[in-house]
């Protein structure tokens, strides 16, 4: 069940200890003495706290009430991270690399992990496995955001996977296995 605010006409309360708009306490006044301060200056009286001993309540209007409790709400949440996927092939061109190194840099750039896929059709699945890491290294070489391999390319149903992740420090190279700096 939703939390219902009571505005207006809607309180129950006999007292209220009232808050105006730039946040001042007008004290603890009758709910009909509230009510008319709040008709006078064309806002609402919306209740904030009604748990409260008296309940508390804001003179406000109720549409910038409704924004901010969104507004909290959305920054109570906060930001979840997805795993993006992109995929590559073996023959992909250096401008098209530089395009999806571009979008993999954005992501890391959002707080995305990004999975990066070596699509390998037929035959080129049975390649040398330094080859295919050489091929995925073309890419990663053209990041510009920092990263870290989450865990280090890995044979897949597709060809050869690995994902990165942002971090502060440094970019990972995984023919090495070692840090390097960015």
């Amino acid at each position: 069940m939703k939390n219902f605010t009571r505005i207006n006409n809607q309180i129950r309360a006999a007292e209220l200890r009232v808050v105006d708009e730039e946040g001042n306490n007008l004290g603890v006044l009758p709910f009909s003495k509230a009510i008319e301060i709040a008709h006078e200056r064309e806002l609402d009286l919306i209740e904030v706290s009604p748990n409260a001993q008296p309940p508390v309540a804001r003179i406000m209007s109720y549409g910038k009430y409704q924004y901010l409790e969104q507004k909290k709400q959305k920054q109570a949440k906060g930001h979840t991270t997805e795993t993006k996927s992109l995929q590559i092939k073996i023959g992909t061109g250096e401008h098209d690399l530089a395009l999806k190194a571009k979008k993999v840099s954005a992501f890391l750039k959002e707080g995305h992990r990004v999975k990066i896929d070596l699509f390998l059709p037929g035959r080129t699945k049975y390649f040398d496995f330094n080859f295919l890491k050489e091929r995925l290294q073309r890419i990663l070489n053209l990041i510009t955001e920092e990263y870290k391999l989450a865990n280090p390319p890995q044979k897949s149903p597709k060809g050869l996977t690995v994902i990165v992740e942002r971090t502060k420090s440094k970019k990972q190279d995984p023919t090495e296995g070692t840090d390097r700096a960015a």
